[in-house]
């Protein structure tokens, strides 16, 4: 299954970063995906089948705080 995933989603993963957060935003798109994290700001890139198996659920676009 084809990983259906835009920059600027948020996406959950399994395991916590040691910052304590679970959540990331998508910042790079291609062969291999960037990630951030939303608690730290740690930029992290990986293959989009690694990035698959550590994700929890479906990614999410963020509601904007106005």
């Amino acid at each position: 299954m084809a990983l259906d995933i835009h920059l600027e989603d948020s996406v959950r993963l399994k395991k916590v970063h040691p910052c304590g957060s679970y959540e990331w935003q998508v910042v790079r798109i291609g062969a291999d995906i960037g990630i951030r994290c939303r608690g730290c700001d740690r930029k992290v890139v990986m293959p989009r089948a690694d990035l698959a198996k550590r994700m929890k659920g479906a990614p999410w676009k963020p509601t904007s705080q106005v």
